[in-house]
C-alpha cells in the first residue's frame, strides 16, 4: 500500500487548518464589526460562495488565478520562480478556499452571540479576554469542520493541483484513481 496519499492529505489538512483557522477568525471579527448592513451582507455572500459552488468550479477559478499564464501565477513564477498550479501548495490553497467558509461562518456566528463592551478595555483585550473565550465552542467546531473538509477535499484539488502520484495525490484522489482504474481492492486499501 502506498502511504504517500495519506501523508499528503494529513500534511495538507494540517497546514490548511492553521491558515483557515486564523484567517477565518480575523475575517469573521472584521465582518462582525462592520456597521453597514448591506456591505456586511454582500461580503458574507462572497466569503461563503465556495461553500455553495461545486468544488470543481472553485478549482477552475483557482486554476484561472494561479495558472502560469494568469495574473497571480505569472507573478509567482516571474518573481519567485515558483509554479503554484499542480504543486503541493495548490493542494493547500484548494483546501483553504474550500474549508474557509465553514470556519468563517462558525466564528462569525459565535462572535455575534457575544456582545461585550467593557469600560476602559481596549478592543484587542476585549477580544482575547471576553469574546474569544465565550465564542470558543463555536470557533472550535468551525476549526474541526474546516479540518475535516480540507482533509476530504477532492474537486478543487483535482482542478488546481492535479493528481500527481507522490506530489499532489491526496487520499480522496488516490481512492478515486484506484476506482477509476477498476482496482477496487486498491481502493479498499486506503
Amino acid at each position: 500500500m502506498d502511504y504517500a496519499p495519506i501523508w499528503i492529505s494529513l500534511k495538507t489538512a494540517s497546514v490548511s487548518i492553521v491558515i483557515t483557522f486564523f484567517l477565518g477568525i480575523l475575517v469573521a471579527k472584521w465582518v462582525v464589526n462592520i456597521r453597514h448592513e448591506k456591505l456586511k451582507m454582500i461580503l458574507d455572500g462572497i466569503l461563503t460562495l465556495p461553500m455553495v459552488l461545486p468544488p470543481t468550479v472553485v478549482g477552475f477559478f483557482l486554476l484561472y488565478l494561479f495558472g502560469v499564464r494568469r495574473p497571480v501565477g505569472m507573478f509567482f513564477l516571474e518573481y519567485f520562480g515558483y509554479k503554484i498550479a499542480f504543486s503541493w501548495s495548490a493542494t493547500v490553497i484548494a483546501a483553504v478556499v474550500i474549508s474557509f467558509p465553514l470556519m468563517y461562518r462558525s466564528a462569525r456566528g459565535a462572535f455575534e452571540q457575544v456582545a461585550a463592551r467593557t469600560l476602559g478595555m481596549r478592543e484587542g483585550k476585549i477580544f482575547w479576554r471576553v469574546i474569544m473565550p465565550m465564542a470558543l465552542p463555536g470557533v472550535a467546531s468551525g476549526g474541526v469542520l474546516a479540518f475535516a473538509r480540507g482533509l476530504g477535499e477532492f474537486g478543487a484539488t483535482a482542478m488546481i493541483a492535479g493528481n500527481i502520484a507522490g506530489q499532489t495525490r491526496t487520499l480522496p484522489l488516490a481512492i478515486y484513481s484506484e476506482v477509476a482504474a477498476g482496482n477496487m481492492e486498491g481502493a479498499y486499501a486506503y
